[in-house]
Parts: structure tokens; C-alpha cells; sequence
């Protein structure tokens, strides 16, 4: 630009590359240009499995660590994955239907008489999907997900 003034001192010296600080580091347009250009790869599955992993670890860490056991928020998140297990890729949705799983066992040890099991109808059962339930199961303790008995 050829309006732009030279700052007091009078040395200009080499001018900075507009993309980058004085100091070598991405500017503020630098660091959206590649958060837009990251924006358009990325893909929806990509950040549901992130999502799921990150609620699985949670959970797991509500359970397990005593300094933070949390079985109401565990539950929670063991829900919120058997809901959207199922708009996952093949691939990943197998290994995350296995961690699932072990979290549930978990779940099901640690939550002795606090809680019980959580139900069989939970989001993602028969009846959320508009079918009937199936006739009650004798109480095993142990939380699985519908269709895998």
C-alpha cells in the first residue's frame, strides 16, 4: 500500500511479510485462513467420533476415579453414546460399541445398589424407535444394550 507511513525513526528497514508478526508468528488473518481451510475438510463424522471418545474417557474417569465418581453423569454419557453409536462409520463403530460395552460392565460393578442398572429403554431402546417392548428379562445386573442379548 502506498499511503502507508513510516514509523518515527525514520528506518524502515525489511518489511515484515503481511501473513506473519514481526516475530515470525501467524497473524490473526493467518490463523482464520487455516481454521476456514481445517472447516472445509473436516467432516461430521470426524468430530462425532472425537465427541464419543471424549464422552467415553469422561465417563469412564466419572466411574472409576474415586475423587470424581459421578454415576449420574456416567449414565448420561454412556446414553448419550448408545444414541448416536449407530451414525458412525463401520469401522470405528465397532470399536466403539466394544469400549461401550466394557464401560457398561463398569458401570454395572461400581453402581452396586446406588443406582441399579440403567434401563433397558433408555434412548435408542424399542420403545424409541415406536416398537413395543419386549416382555420384561430377569435382572442379571448387568446393563447391556438392546439387541446384543
Amino acid at each position: 500500500m502506498a499511503d502507508e507511513q513510516q514509523p518515527p525513526g525514520g528506518d524502515a528497514g525489511p518489511q515484515p511479510d503481511p501473513q506473519f508478526s514481526a516475530e515470525g508468528q501467524p497473524t490473526q488473518e493467518e490463523l482464520r485462513q487455516r481454521l476456514e481451510e481445517q472447516l472445509r475438510r473436516v467432516r461430521v463424522q470426524d468430530v462425532l467420533l472425537e465427541s464419543v471418545a471424549s464422552i467415553l474417557n469422561l465417563s469412564a474417569r466419572r466411574i472409576a476415579k474415586a475423587d470424581e465418581r459421578d454415576l449420574d453423569q456416567a449414565r448420561v454419557g454412556i446414553d448419550a453414546v448408545r444414541a448416536v453409536v449407530d451414525l458412525l462409520e463401520p469401522e470405528p463403530r465397532e470399536q466403539v460399541r466394544n469400549a461401550l460395552s466394557e464401560l457398561q460392565l463398569l458401570y454395572a460393578r461400581e453402581s452396586g445398589d446406588e443406582g441399579g442398572a440403567p434401563p433397558e429403554g433408555g434412548p435408542g431402546g424399542p420403545e424409541a424407535k415406536g416398537g413395543e417392548s419386549p416382555p420384561p428379562k430377569p435382572d442379571s445386573g448387568l446393563w447391556t444394550p438392546p439387541g446384543s442379548a
